[in-house]
């Protein structure tokens, strides 16, 4: 599982700038999952072949002043907590703020790897200016412009050198499910009650916080393990009040599943947390099961099951095609049924459909809708394969693939989602040049 790297810093330094630009270079393929917004706090970069995860911990601030600098400061806190790496960022135009240096007195006590960055040192006349920001006493300092990418190089340098190399997992042949979701749905009930009280298998995950652990599940002929994120939680540290909070709670867990079964709460129906979550699940491409719980809660007739899904499909298109159960941890309602599903999307994920068989269906559904023309050029998809990658991605191959617009992207993986079971998995479809 790869490094998390956490950008922090008072407002306006520019964080999001610095963000978009280490993960933009890689965000079409990143995000070329159909339909996943560009998640504007969490993004994959790559430095020197060194893939990791970046978090822009300033999108989430919208409190009014007094209870602003608090949030910032519970933000340093999950920081240290949960990345691997700090980049601290400040601003060369303003000098050092009282904010500042309360962030830079947290710092130094966290004994965590932190890079003192500081932004808008548009011009090489800036760089004498920086020095005073020595005083923070996090050691060197790197100058940079995030508008323009001066700097970035030598910083990316230091940042991708203090990494651990990726762990040898042992094990990879039983699959990982991951439970994930806002806090207080039921995550925890759900484990117990599938595990019953043999949580006394109980590996710790390489590389994971220290709070993830693994418990292997192994009867009535399935076999995977269960990341427990939420077990171990000490209470207090960093208030719960954070959206912020279980989405980078979420980050790492999501990473190291095959599978993630996301829970929601009958009663509250499906939040702009729970979609933040299902992004970051799409965007790593994962496997998905969505699990409404605490169904036994709500009141019935006898359409309610089918009314209340479409709502849920609506609301998450256009990865729409996604299993959804409607189960009560407490009560054990459907839990087989959670195990089995589960397993089967774990299935479809590591499906190889033979390029012979691609080809057939394909060719005959580009046939009856081509892709449109554009400028005057007719667009030709000669063939498509399945590429050798850890989730379902396939190549078509065509002579204008700059010209294969979005919505004909959709269609496609439509019909190959008809044709070939792929419910609950995203797949990538990538158009190249014969």
């Amino acid at each position: 599982m790869g490094n998390i790297v956490a950008i922090v810093g008072r407002p306006n330094v520019g964080k999001s700038t610095l963000f978009n630009r280490l993960t933009g270079t890689r965000s079409a393929i990143v995000h070329e999952t159909s339909g996943v917004t560009r998640d504007r706090h969490y993004g994959k970069a790559e430095w020197n072949g060194i893939l990791f995860s970046v978090i822009d911990t300033g999108g989430y601030v919208t409190s009014s002043d007094d209870i602003f600098e608090e949030e910032i400061r519970k933000q340093v806190a999950l920081a240290i907590e949960e990345a691997d790496c700090i980049i601290y960022l400040v601003d060369v135009q303003n000098g050092i703020t009282d904010l500042d240096e309360d962030i830079a007195r947290i710092l130094r006590k966290s004994n965590k790897n932190v890079l003192l960055v500081v932004n808008k040192v548009d011009t090489n006349d800036r760089i004498p200016e920086a020095q005073v920001f020595h005083k923070l006493g996090l050691g060197e300092l790197y100058t940079i412009s995030s508008i323009n990418g001066s700097g970035t190089g030598d910083m990316l340098d230091a940042l991708v050198a203090g990494f651990k190399k990726e762990p040898e997992q042992e094990d990879n042949s039983v699959p990982k499910i991951t439970v994930v979701g806002r806090p207080n749905v039921g995550k925890s009930s759900l484990i117990n009650s599938l595990i019953g009280e043999e949580r006394n298998i109980v590996t710790p995950i390489p590389g994971t916080t220290r709070d993830s652990i693994l418990v292997r599940y192994k009867k009535y002929h399935h076999d995977f393990y269960l990341v427990d994120t939420a077990g171990l939680r000490k209470k207090g540290k960093v208030k719960e009040n954070l959206e912020f909070y279980s989405v980078m709670r979420s980050v790492r867990a999501i990473e190291y599943s095959d599978v993630c079964l996301l829970m929601i709460d009958a009663l509250q129906g499906v939040e702009a947390q729970d979609m933040s979550i299902l992004q970051l699940i799409a965007s790593n491409r994962k496997g998905l099961v969505i699990l409404v719980n605490k169904w036994d809660l709500v009141e019935k007739n006898s359409n309610t099951m089918k009314e209340y899904e479409k709502i849920i499909k609506k609301r998450i298109e256009p990865f729409d095609d996604v299993p959804v159960l409607f189960i009560s941890a407490i009560n054990l309602q459907r839990l087989h049924k959670v195990v089995e599903t589960a397993m089967q999307v774990y299935g479809r994920r590591l499906q190889r459909i033979p390029t012979s068989r691609l080809n057939e269906v394909m060719s005959k559904v580009i046939e009856k809708n081509p892709p449109p023309a554009v400028k005057g050029k007719f667009i030709r998809i000669k063939y498509v394969t399945q590429l050798p990658t850890h989730a379902p991605s396939f190549a078509f191959f065509c002579n204008y693939p700059k010209y294969i617009k979005e919505p004909y992207k959709r269609y496609l993986e439509n019909r190959m989602r008809e044709h070939f079971d792929f419910s609950g998995v995203p797949l990538q479809l990538f158009f190249r040049e014969k």
